[in-house]
């Protein structure tokens, strides 16, 4: 699960944190003296760090899934719970060459290349499959070899995270979300951060910045109308509870990306590198079509829970969405004609 990731500026604690995995990297490669000194040259160090659990789907096929698929030369080592380094950091250490991989974020990468907070802007992507032909198509070079360049960092594969939805605490019966429209006067729930809140009226509604911590007291409570995210983390924080209808607005396809130290990409063999690609790919659609069948079988079960389950006019929403971005300061960043050619992708 992403709640959107935060970087700031790296303490002295932190400066010593990549100098130690430096230091501890070159401990790790000088290891072998005597019988151990062929498998440690033989294997390269694969180390990735995330602020995702181990049993996020995501974890979960990158352990059963790439790990095994790479083990004739790497050895795959992940650190969940952002317990190697620190949320936010991971791609600064990519670029030092104190970490080979981590699971990375348009909304983070934006920060650093304002062109890829197109990937945040609500409606850009339809569903997972689009999602996973436009991050394979060619529209997308110039900004992989942006990433590249400016970071030293490849991005091997997109990373299914799910659909948002609506989820509102009042009936059907007094509020039927069909377009944009419905949705004048709803207190709804973003995260906070300016391009959330942005998504957030440009649904149609009056978004209010609460921490994820306090969405189920403050839906308790009347204090907000409802909150977006998937399915996933509307059933693990119980918010079906305090509400009464989901509306399947699905108005952001989350992603994430696999990111793989650029530096150590070149120095794999073309079997390696080939071999490398495959895995993160499967590891991908094997995380992708667990979520997908989660997200299927969850909104059967918030039926049977009561709640009413249903579609708007997710066109409407879709115009009226990408619109209200075209006009935006936020678009000045974007590059040019590529929502047209996003759009173009079937």
């Amino acid at each position: 699960m992403s709640h959107g990731n935060s970087s700031g500026p790296r303490s002295n604690l932190d400066r010593r944190t990549f100098l130690g995995a430096s230091a501890a990297s070159l401990v790790t490669a000088g290891i072998g003296l005597g019988a151990g000194r062929a498998a440690a040259a033989d294997k390269i160090q694969l180390r990735l760090s995330s602020p995702a659990t181990e049993t996020d789907q995501r974890a979960v096929a990158l352990t059963s899934v790439f790990g095994p698929a790479v083990a004739s030369f790497a050895n795959f080592e992940p650190h969940w719970n952002a317990t190697l380094f620190k949320q936010g950091t991971e791609l600064e250490a990519i670029a030092r060459g104190n970490l080979e991989m981590s699971i990375t974020s348009p909304q983070e990468l934006a920060t650093i290349i304002p062109a890829w907070s197109i990937f945040s802007a609500g409606y850009l992507l339809r569903d997972a499959d689009h999602q996973k032909k436009v991050f394979a198509s060619s529209i997308m070079d110039g900004m992989k070899k942006d990433v590249e360049d400016q970071l030293g960092v490849k991005r091997l594969t997109v990373m299914y995270l799910g659909r948002r939805q609506l989820n509102l605490r009042m009936s059907k019966a007094d509020k039927t979300v069909k377009t944009p429209a419905d949705l004048n006067g709803v207190k709804l729930r973003m995260p906070g951060g300016d391009a959330w809140l942005f998504l957030g009226k440009a649904l149609g509604a009056n978004p209010v910045p609460v921490a994820f911590t306090e969405i189920y007291t403050a839906l308790q409570t009347g204090a907000i109308d409802g909150q977006d995210n998937p399915l996933p983390s509307d059933k693990d924080s119980k918010f079906y509870e305090v509400t009464k209808q989901i509306c399947l607005t699905s108005h952001l396809v989350d992603q994430n990306y696999l990111a793989f130290s650029k530096k150590v990409w070149d120095g794999l063999s073309p079997d390696q590198q080939a071999t490398v690609q495959k895995a993160a790919d499967d590891a991908a659609e094997s995380g992708r079509q667990k979520q997908l069948k989660l997200e299927d079988d969850l909104a059967q079960f918030f039926k049977d829970q009561g709640l009413d389950v249903y579609e708007p006019d997710v066109e409407a929403f879709r115009s009226h969405v990408q619109q209200a971005y075209l006009t935006s300061d936020l678009a000045k960043d974007w590059p040019k004609g590529m929502v047209d050619q996003v759009n173009a992708i079937k």
